[in-house]
């Protein structure tokens, strides 16, 4: 069973060596985490997540109010929506259903406050594997876009979309 659980700085070193995982690397590239201080910063815009299954940690999870958040990261966004960044951390449990799940639990997560009207990811526009990802669960495409040095794809999932494809699917997730 997945569960989630916030992100502390005793994870500090499994997401350095996180990091540094050629299939991570791939997938962000230009980013720094800056683990040291961010996993001690707790703003009310943002969670860091910790994904385990049966008690060892598989994944991460950051998900943020992209209008709140101090690095305006999206630029100017409306009100009520999440951006999300998720990854599996080992290379070895890509592929068994794990980053589906997590996501799933994510978009709950999101969609719990009758507030959040749509949710927001970008993959790199290379990561084709993210983007049949992301389509299957139900995001769209909306443009591409220029991030510092990433060009990506920026998806989006709203609110009625995910409630149809989910409206049998009603048990809370922790």
């Amino acid at each position: 069973m997945i569960n989630l659980r916030a992100a502390t700085s005793a994870d500090l070193e499994l997401l350095r060596y996180w990091d540094q995982q050629p299939h991570i690397i791939a997938s962000d590239p230009n980013d720094d985490w800056q683990w040291e201080t961010q996993l001690d910063y707790h703003p009310d815009w943002r969670e860091q997540l910790i994904a385990e299954l049966d008690g060892r940690a598989i994944g991460f999870i950051e998900i943020i109010d992209p209008a709140r958040e101090e690095e305006h990261y999206w630029g100017e966004v409306a009100a009520n929506l999440r951006a999300i960044d998720i990854w599996i951390g080992e290379e070895s449990d890509l592929g068994k259903g794990y980053g589906t799940k997590m996501m799933q639990m994510a978009l709950q997560r999101c969609f719990a406050d009758p507030a959040v009207t749509a949710i927001i990811i970008d993959p790199l526009a290379s990561n084709t594997r993210a983007h049949r990802f992301y389509s299957r669960i139900g995001f769209q495409f909306v443009e591409q876009r220029q991030f510092g040095e990433d060009h990506c794809f920026v998806y989006r999932l709203d609110r009625p979309d995910w409630e149809q494809k989910n409206s049998g699917n009603t048990q809370p997730q922790n």
